[in-house]
């Protein structure tokens, strides 16, 4: 059990705020401007790849969450499509959104016949789990997405936002904010998945703490932690650094 420094600051009110307005435009907005427009593969192998990538287009999957889970019984009918998107689509997709907004944002997704083709295979929202990439290029690689139709349940880390830094009254006193979490993972109807969680500190003092508990998200979401009373950040005076414990 992970020891936690007390606070000298008595019991302070914290607002922990999920910018819910905030997430329902933006995900409308991905929705609007962002229909990923894929076609099939029927090969895979890097020489495969390889071709794909130099004719413009981003070797990618689509799967249901649940071929990740470990217990086999578990597993439902599996919706897999091997695919090839547009590498400039996805390239504008991450300059709009980026990242990490763009592992925890919803995006319809159009399987269709052939490049150019009007005939649609089939569709769905698909939320991206990976983005594989040259380590040295940088380059994008591979992407791998999920399926997230309404009705249907998936884990998602979701980011982390601190707000209020400019305003916080420990800070301005010369504290420094440790960030314990950048994600917290959730179990969310695909239909409520927020990009982004905000965490405002513009009230906190030194010694001051957020935890897992305080954050306010819709109710359908359930934190998959083990303990809720892990903290998110804290305000520690400057000479303490990074000393606060952080494991579970």
């Amino acid at each position: 059990m992970a020891k936690w420094w007390r606070s000298t600051a008595g019991h302070v009110r914290t607002v922990v705020t999920n910018q819910r307005a905030s997430s329902s435009i933006l995900q409308f907005q991905s929705a609007s401007y962002h229909t990923i427009q894929a076609i099939p593969r029927e090969y895979t192998g890097s020489r495969v790849s390889t071709k794909d990538r130099i004719q413009g287009r981003t070797p990618a999957v689509v799967f249901t969450q649940n071929l990740l889970d470990r217990n086999p019984t578990s597993r439902q009918v599996s919706r897999k499509h091997l695919l090839t998107a547009e590498t400039k689509q996805i390239k504008a997709i991450l300059n709009s959104i980026e990242l990490p907004f763009f592992c925890s944002t919803r995006f319809p997704l159009q399987i269709r016949a052939g490049s150019g083709s009007s005939h649609l295979l089939e569709s769905g929202n698909v939320l991206p789990i990976k983005i594989h990439r040259d380590e040295e290029t940088g380059k994008i690689l591979n992407l791998v997405f999920v399926w997230a139709d309404d009705g249907s349940e998936l884990k998602v880390d979701v980011p982390v936002v601190f707000k209020g830094e400019d305003v916080c009254p420990g800070l301005n006193k010369g504290g420094s904010l440790n960030r314990f979490r950048t994600s917290l993972k959730y179990l969310c109807p695909a239909e409520h998945i927020p990009p982004k969680i905000e965490v405002d500190v513009s009230n906190l003092d030194i010694g001051d703490r957020v935890f897992m508990r305080d954050v306010e998200v819709h109710p359908s979401l359930k934190l998959l932690s083990k303990n809720e009373t892990m903290p998110i950040c804290k305000i520690v005076p400057t000479s303490l650094g990074n000393q606060e414990p952080t494991g579970e």
